[in-house]
């Protein structure tokens, strides 16, 4: 691993973002970034979270159109209430803040452990669980489905309505909306090593894959010999419309869990856009990349979600961040 020592990995992440993006402002010590012009007069400011090892989420989505701030935690580690009270205080401009939290049992203790500790300080707080995954109902991290792309979908879209200056409630109401119009499906072809550990966190024999893996490693569905990625497609794609059923347009996202290379991730999305295109469902914008990893996990998920005219207004609103950015 390209690493000093398992310890340190965090830190030293957080160091080099500060680095590399001065219009960010990063505490090393206390684990949060935040956009440098915060807080913004006015607006309601969108806090996130989680565990670390899965770059871009969420420290990348920190900037002008998406998070006011982010808290990062140890290695698929929940980040602690006090640094999602010192995240919400920078940034909170008397308009509110919104925290977007994925539904992982520490996620949603810490984060409405943080929201209380933030309301005795007079932040007003409203908070939104994604909840997307199709794959299992509760897994190894959750009670209830897991939070995985769609996180992606209810910062932008939701951060859009935030930087035009809408009040939390609407704010919230629209991250909520953008949550229950989601879908997401996730395949592994391998495992996934975390630093502490040094090697697989779960055994994925060669040429097997797991069909509804989560963002941990968590098992999914079930596992069979590799397949085609017409074959993946085919299975994911319907496995999300089958609990979705859209009946509008969709915006799509094909995530690389963060060994998968962008040659691959296209030629899948090819094959996704197929089954789309047979299943008739129309898609009004898609996003391919590696936004939502897991470490070195070779593999990759589908993400739909249901749009109407603003909400795909809002998704093309500009947006600024390291790891998104476009109209600006």
């Amino acid at each position: 691993m390209l690493i000093n020592v398992p310890e340190t990995v965090v830190a030293d992440a957080l160091r080099g973002m500060a680095a590399a993006h001065p219009e960010l402002t990063v505490d090393v010590e206390n684990r949060v970034v935040v956009r440098r012009d915060a807080p913004v007069a006015g607006k309601a400011a969108l806090v996130s979270g989680g565990g670390s090892g899965h770059e871009p989420l969420h420290a990348g989505f920190v900037g002008p159109g998406m998070l006011s701030a982010a808290c990062a935690g140890e290695v698929f580690t929940s980040p602690v209430p006090d640094q999602m009270v010192r995240a919400a205080a920078v940034v909170d401009s008397g308009a509110g803040v919104l925290f977007v939290v994925k539904n992982y049992t520490g996620d949603v203790l810490n984060f409405e452990m943080a929201a209380e500790l933030a309301e005795e300080e007079g932040i007003r707080v409203a908070q939104v669980l994604v909840n997307d995954d199709v794959a299992v109902t509760d897994s190894l991290f959750t009670a209830g489905r897991r939070g995985t792309g769609a996180t992606l979908f209810v910062e932008k879209i939701a951060g859009a309505a935030a930087e035009e200056g809408a009040p939390l409630d609407r704010v919230a109401a629209i991250a909520r909306q953008v949550n229950e119009s989601s879908r997401s499906f996730g395949v592994a072809l391998t495992s996934v090593t975390t630093p502490a550990k040094g090697s697989p966190t779960f055994d994925l024999p060669a040429g097997e894959l797991e069909l509804g893996v989560g963002i941990h490693g968590e098992p999914g569905r079930e596992r069979r010999p590799m397949m085609t990625s017409r074959e993946i497609a085919d299975f994911a794609v319907d496995a999300v419309l089958e609990d979705l059923r859209p009946h509008g347009p969709v915006i799509a996202l094909v995530n690389g869990m963060g060994a998968t290379p962008l040659l691959e991730l296209y030629g899948f999305n090819a094959e996704v856009q197929r089954v789309l295109s047979e299943r008739g469902v129309a898609v009004a914008r898609t996003l391919v990349g590696n936004y939502v990893t897991s470490l070195d996990m070779a593999g990759c998920s589908v993400t739909l979600c249901q749009v109407d005219e603003e909400l795909v207004r809002l998704w093309d609103a500009p947006v600024e961040t390291p790891a998104l950015r476009w109209g600006r």
